[in-house]
C-alpha cells in the first residue's frame, strides 16, 4: 500500500470520528447541569410518609425533605398533597439511600429574598408594623424575616425631637412606635449578609416633586395596587411614585375592609383629586356614576322608604335606600345604642320617613320613630 493510500484511509476514518464528537458535544449541552447544593428545584411531590416528603426532581432523580429540614417546615408542610408542585432548596447531593437532600425553609427564604430585591428595585410601599426598638432605630419583620429601620431613615413625622440628642431620650422615643404600622421601602437586600433595611423617607424629596408637579387634578390616570391598609390602597402611578385612595374615595358605597377589594397587583383606574405637599390623593369613585344625582330625581324630604342598615356608629346606624346611598337613624329615637341595635339589626330592612335630604353634600337621616305603619309602609321593589 502507497503513503498516499494510507493519507486517504486516515482522512476518512478521521472525518466520521469528528462528525461523532461534534454530535456527542451537541447532545450534552442539550443535558441540563444536575442541581448543586445551594441550587432552587422544583417538582410535583410523589409520596408522604412518616416524617419525609418525596419529589420528582426528573431527570436528576428523586429529592427528599426529611430530619430536622422537616421539622423546620412542618407548617409549611402540613398544607402539602401528593401531585402539589413545591420550590426547594438543595442541601445535599446524594444521601446513603441516593436521594437528593432538599430543604423547603431554605428555599422559602431564598425565594422571600428576591421578592424583597424586586421590592427595592421597583420601590414598591410596603406598611409594616414596628416589632421592637433599640437604640439606633427599628426592628421590623417581613415575611419572616427580621429588617431594621434606622432611626435616621425615619419621616420627618416620626423622627424622635431629641434636642440634646440624649440616647436614652431617643430610645424612649422610638418605643412610642412599637406596634405601630408605618408604609416603607427596602433600600438593601442583602441575602449572603442576612441583611434586610427599610426607610420611611421614600424616594428624594426633589426628585419625588418634580414627578408629583406633572399632576393636575381632574386628570384620569391607569395604575396598580401596591399595597392594601385599614385606611385606603396605594396606587403605584409610575417608577417612583404612588398615591393613595383613601376608604372614602374607594366606592359610593360603604367599604369595611379595603384589603378585601383589591389584590397586589390589580391594574385600577384613578382620578387624581389633590395635589399637595408632594402627595397625590387618588379616587376610584369619582370616575363612576355618583348614585346621589340619580337618587335626587326620585326621592324628598318627607318620603316614606325602606332601608337596609348597614353598620353602626356612635350616632346610630347607617341605613341604605339604594346602593351608595345612605342615611344615618340617630340614637336619640332609641333608648341607647343597645336598644338601637336591638330593634334594628344589621342587613335587615325596616320602614323610615326621610327627615333630611341633601343629594349635593351627600347628607340624609332617617327616622324610625315616624316611620310608615305596615299598612303605610312602602312597597318593596
Amino acid at each position: 500500500m502507497s503513503k498516499k493510500d494510507g493519507l486517504e484511509e486516515s482522512s476518512n476514518e478521521q472525518e466520521p470520528r469528528s462528525k461523532k464528537d461534534s454530535l456527542m458535544a451537541a447532545l450534552l449541552t442539550e443535558v441540563p447541569a444536575s442541581p448543586e447544593v445551594g441550587d432552587l428545584v422544583e417538582g410535583p411531590v410523589v409520596d408522604i410518609d412518616k416524617g419525609r416528603i418525596y419529589i420528582d426532581l426528573h431527570p436528576f432523580g428523586t429529592g427528599i425533605i426529611y430530619g430536622r429540614e422537616y421539622l423546620s417546615a412542618r407548617d409549611i408542610l402540613k398544607n402539602v398533597n401528593p401531585g402539589d408542585t413545591v420550590a426547594a432548596k438543595v442541601s445535599g447531593i446524594e444521601n446513603p439511600d441516593g436521594y437528593i437532600e432538599v430543604s423547603l425553609r431554605e428555599a422559602r427564604q431564598a425565594l422571600v429574598w428576591g421578592e424583597a430585591e424586586a421590592a427595592m428595585k421597583n420601590k414598591t410601599a410596603l406598611e409594616l408594623a414596628i416589632k421592637d426598638a433599640n437604640k439606633g432605630g427599628l426592628i421590623v419583620e417581613w415575611q419572616g424575616i427580621q429588617g431594621f429601620l434606622p432611626a435616621s431613615q425615619l419621616s420627618v413625622d416620626n423622627y424622635p425631637r431629641v434636642p440634646d440628642g440624649d440616647k436614652d431620650k431617643i430610645f424612649a422615643e422610638l418605643k412610642q412606635l412599637v406596634d405601630k404600622k408605618l408604609v416603607l421601602h427596602v433600600i438593601t437586600a442583602d441575602a449572603k449578609e442576612q441583611k434586610l433595611i427599610f426607610t420611611e423617607k421614600g424616594i428624594d424629596a426633589e426628585e419625588k416633586a418634580e414627578m408629583v408637579d406633572k399632576y393636575r387634578v381632574g386628570d384620569a390616570h391607569d395604575g396598580e395596587i401596591t399595597g392594601a391598609t385599614d385606611f385606603g390602597v396605594f396606587v403605584k402611578l409610575e417608577d417612583g411614585l404612588e398615591g393613595l385612595v383613601h376608604i372614602s374615595e374607594m366606592d359610593w358605597a360603604l367599604v369595611e375592609d379595603p384589603k378585601s377589594r383589591y389584590k397586589v397587583g390589580e391594574k385600577v383606574r384613578v382620578q387624581v383629586i389633590e395635589v399637595k405637599d408632594s402627595k397625590v390623593s387618588l379616587s376610584i369613585k369619582a370616575l363612576t356614576e355618583d348614585p346621589w344625582t340619580a337618587a335626587s330625581k326620585k326621592f324628598k324630604k318627607g318620603d316614606k322608604v325602606k332601608a337596609v342598615v348597614i353598620k353602626y356608629n356612635k350616632h346610630g346606624a347607617l341605613a341604605s335606600i339604594e346602593e351608595g346611598v345612605a342615611g344615618l337613624v340617630h340614637v336619640s329615637e332609641f333608648g341607647g345604642s343597645e336598644q338601637l341595635r336591638d330593634e334594628l339589626r344589621l342587613g335587615s330592612l325596616y320602614p323610615f320617613t326621610i327627615t333630611l335630604f341633601d343629594p349635593v353634600e351627600h347628607k340624609m337621616t332617617l327616622s324610625f320613630k315616624d316611620a310608615p305603619t305596615t299598612e303605610e309602609a312602602p312597597k318593596e321593589e
